[in-house]
């Protein structure tokens, strides 16, 4: 008993110092491994196509869901083609009402093409992006209570926003995101955007959903991302 007892220790022991050595990593560490991750994963998706399905709801109302086939581009950002045919747009009412409500579509219209082009900025994360924030002095990193380090970059693409990655320190992988940015007022027009990574068969890590909230117009994004095939170019 005593021999068994003395077993479980030593084994919780070694299992608390790989934990603690796992966290204890140096900051400029962490973010090479992090750089490191990015770079080898967006070069291993170069070769994949695959689907996302992306649905809009106003005020917890969804209206819309729309597809697209997506890639990456020579760029390295995803590029996307809508799949199937658009809804025709509804009946607009004539007269000074019919103007009224043309605005607003508009405007909405506007608001979600800005929207789309912000996150663009921080889906895919840059290795670029993540250096000049670490140059910059303004990177720092945690451990959550669970035991799994986080990297917080602030100023990543705007003045006062935040991206923290969750990082698995044992596959050297993205296990989700957080950004906390804004489109023009950083206090009255806040965007949050919540991402999840999964793996394929080939090790590759890619984003497989994500979660965005606009809080001033109660809009939110989401969307799910499928059917990962490779493709000759």
């Amino acid at each position: 008993m005593l021999l068994r007892t003395a077993s479980l220790f030593a084994a919780l022991i070694l299992f608390a110092s790989d934990s603690f050595a796992l966290q204890n990593v140096p900051l400029e560490q962490r973010v090479t491994e992090l750089k490191e991750s990015v770079a080898a994963n967006g070069a291993k998706l170069q070769k994949y196509q695959w689907t996302e399905t992306a649905t809009t709801l106003v005020k917890g109302e969804t209206r819309k869901t729309e597809q697209f086939l997506c890639q990456y581009g020579p760029d390295g950002k995803v590029q996307k083609t809508l799949q199937g045919t658009p809804p025709a747009p509804p009946e607009e009412p004539h007269g000074l009402r019919g103007k009224i409500v043309a605005k607003k579509v508009g405007e909405m219209k506007d608001y979600g093409e800005r929207l789309k082009s912000l996150i663009g900025e921080y889906v895919p994360p840059s290795q670029d992006s993540i250096q000049t924030v670490f140059q910059a002095g303004n990177a720092t990193t945690f451990s959550t209570p669970g035991g799994i380090p986080s990297v917080i970059l602030n100023n990543y693409y705007k003045s006062g926003d935040k991206v923290t990655f969750d990082f698995d320190p044992s596959t050297k992988q993205i296990r989700s995101f957080t950004v906390n940015t804004y489109l023009d007022n950083p206090k009255s027009d806040v965007v949050i955007l919540t991402v999840s990574f999964a793996t394929l068969p080939d090790g590759s890590n890619h984003v497989a959903s994500t979660d965005l909230q606009a809080e001033s117009k109660e809009i939110e994004i989401k969307s799910e991302n499928t059917d990962y095939h490779i493709v000759t170019k």
